[in-house]
This record gives C-alpha cells, structure tokens and sequence, in this order.
C-alpha cells in the first residue's frame, strides 16, 4: 500500500514564491526516483508564504531509499524556509 506524506512548510515572509520555484527542479528531479508516484509543491493563494509539498510512494522501502537519496542532495538556498515544517503520514488507500 502507498505512502503519503503532507509536508507544511513555512517559507521567510516574501520569499513564497522564490522557495516554490526552488522546489520545481527538485519535483522533477524526484519523481523520476523509483517508487515516487507524486512529489508536488502547492503554494497557498491566502498565504503566498505557506507551502505544502505532497509525495507519494509506492511503498515503506522507496520512502526509505529516497530518505537516503536526500541525505545526498544539495540543499535548498539558504534564507528562504523558515523552521522545520510539519510533516503528516498517511498510508495511502484510493477510495474512487
């Protein structure tokens, strides 16, 4: 059964849109990791500042090898995120 995660994120006030388009590469560059079935950024339209990015996985064991694939990568430019964010677990059941 897939995973979802939900990952709140808080960007430094005016840089929304900057961090969003940061994250547009990074959405593609993951989604071709095996076992992704979504990796998305939305950005809030009441709040340009808050961003949810939305994944997908397959499984347990390609969340967990894209969590070493992370360790790896580059990290986002410094000044644009504020804190940590939240971060929801879901497994993931298709109703319709």
């Amino acid at each position: 059964m897939s995973i979802r995660l939900m990952v709140t994120i808080t960007a430094v006030p005016g840089k929304g849109a900057e961090l969003a388009a940061q994250y547009r590469g990074r959405c593609v560059d993951v989604m071709k990791e095996p076992g992704c079935e979504q990796f998305e950024v939305f950005q809030s339209v009441l709040d340009p500042d808050r961003l949810v990015l939305l994944e997908r996985w397959r499984d347990a064991a390609a969340l967990a090898e894209h969590a070493k694939v992370n360790e790896a990568r580059a990290p986002l430019p410094p000044g644009l995120r504020q804190g940590s964010g939240e971060r929801e677990d879901y497994t993931y059941n298709r109703t319709r």
